[in-house]
Formats: structure tokens, C-alpha cells, sequence
């Protein structure tokens, strides 16, 4: 079975004083994109650096998701500390991803700039940072999504199926 995380980083959320709406928009974005069968691994968390860590190395290692799709914690905040977590547990960067993804919100929001999304690989799983909006998570899966399948062949993952009438991957001929 394809596993794929998703992580909310929140304080409020996590205390249950926010509705977990970012989570949520993930999953549901993903169930729209995805045709291949898969099963979500599910965390919303605080702003905790080492929590955020050890939740991304687990979904990783131990669970076997072959993508992480955090939200949240990408702004200059002084608990915004998503992206200094991907860096610690990714071997490798992939910075092409936060540059799309601010290209894209730039569109919409002149404040774009203000975020630190990014993704990496950690082993044979992709991290992918997202904002914590929904309507910004979607704009901003919508324009990354499309390397993400292939990202994923390219470290040994499984095999996604997309729904080419939503989202057009791409994978080389």
C-alpha cells in the first residue's frame, strides 16, 4: 500500500483550538490527484522543532510514507521552524520547489515573499513543505504536484497514478 504523511504544524491546532483545515485540504486535494490506492499517515502537531523531526523521520523511516506534505510553520515567525526541521532530517534539498511555490503565491498574495517553503528527500521519501492555508495549499500543490510522481520514481518510491483530467504529471517518455 502507497503511504503518504501528512503533517499539520500548529500550536492551535494541535491544542484543538483551530479545526485542522490545512490537514484536511491536503487530503483532500490528494484524493482528487491520486488514483493509485493509498493510505494517509495523519499527525498534527506544534511548532516544535525536535517534535517536527522526529514525526517526519518516523513517517519516513518507520511507516514507510513515500511523500511527507507538512503545512504550516514556513513564515518568519520565531516558531515558524518547519523548514530548519526538513533540513536536519533530508539528505538532500530540492529548492526548485519553494521557488515555484512562492512564484506561484506571489500571484495572490504580495506577502509570498515572507514564506520558507521548501522539500527534500530523506532517503526514499519527499518532503514537501506547504503553507498553512488552504487556498494557498492548494494553489501551491497544483503548481509542484506535477515533478511529484516523478520525484518519487526517481528515488526508488512507488509507482502514482494520477488523475490526468485534474492534474498532468510529468514523467519522461
Amino acid at each position: 500500500m502507497i503511504k503518504i504523511g501528512i503533517i499539520n504544524v500548529s500550536d492551535r491546532a494541535s491544542k484543538g483550538i483551530y479545526e485542522d483545515i490545512p490537514g484536511k485540504a491536503i487530503v483532500s486535494t490528494l484524493e482528487e490527484y491520486l488514483v493509485s490506492p493509498w493510505e494517509k499517515v495523519y499527525a498534527v502537531i506544534p511548532d516544535e522543532q525536535d517534535l517536527i523531526e522526529q514525526t517526519m523521520i518516523d513517517m519516513a523511516d518507520n511507516q514507510n510514507c513515500c511523500l511527507i506534505v507538512t503545512s504550516g510553520g514556513t513564515g518568519p515567525a520565531k516558531r515558524d521552524v518547519t523548514p530548519e526541521a526538513t533540513e536536519r532530517v533530508c539528505q538532500k534539498m530540492l529548492p526548485g520547489f519553494g521557488e515555484l511555490m512562492r512564484n506561484e503565491s506571489l500571484k495572490y498574495v504580495a506577502t509570498a515573499i515572507l514564506s520558507r517553503q521548501t522539500a527534500g528527500i530523506r532517503n526514499q521519501t519527499l518532503i514537501v513543505n506547504l503553507p498553512g492555508k488552504p487556498k494557498a495549499i492548494r494553489q501551491c500543490l497544483d503548481a509542484v504536484f506535477p515533478a511529484i510522481p516523478y520525484c518519487i520514481d526517481l528515488i526508488d518510491g512507488p509507482f502514482l497514478e494520477c488523475n490526468d483530467s485534474i492534474i498532468k504529471v510529468f514523467r519522461p517518455a
